[in-house]
């Protein structure tokens, strides 16, 4: 992964991207926060809070995030973690009246080459 050029660290709002959740650990870097690079083909950028809604949904299209996979260091998620959800399940989830909640400030700018920061609004769980 030394080759891997990271995309810039800001978020919808072209401020310094957030910690989006470190228990468990997120990111495609694992890193806590919804970097991305060109590697990552899932964009793995939208800084969501599980619901149980969500998570069913996840499962029933065929990712279920709730079973712990500790090969890979990954616990299974809950309802209330935070995670770097992949923009295009994001938008898919919306399209199908499932989007889970979103903080824009943890949410990385490359989100916005999939989904509108109107519709992100509509969900946000950090605005003021």
């Amino acid at each position: 992964m030394s080759d891997v050029v990271i995309a810039p660290s800001v978020n919808v709002f072209d401020e310094p991207l957030l910690l989006c959740g470190d228990n468990p650990m997120t990111g495609f870097f694992r890193d806590g926060c919804c970097n991305t690079c060109e590697d990552d083909f899932g964009s793995h950028t939208v800084c969501v809070q599980m619901s149980v809604e969500f998570l069913e949904y996840s499962r029933f299209k065929g990712n279920d995030l709730s079973i712990p996979m500790p090969e890979y260091g990954f616990s299974g998620l809950k309802a209330g973690d935070n995670w770097c959800l992949c923009a295009s399940r994001w938008l898919e989830a919306y399209e199908d009246g499932m989007a889970p909640r979103v903080f824009l400030t943890r949410t990385h700018k490359k989100a916005l080459a999939l989904i509108s920061l109107e519709t992100l609004r509509q969900y946000a769980v950090d605005l003021n």
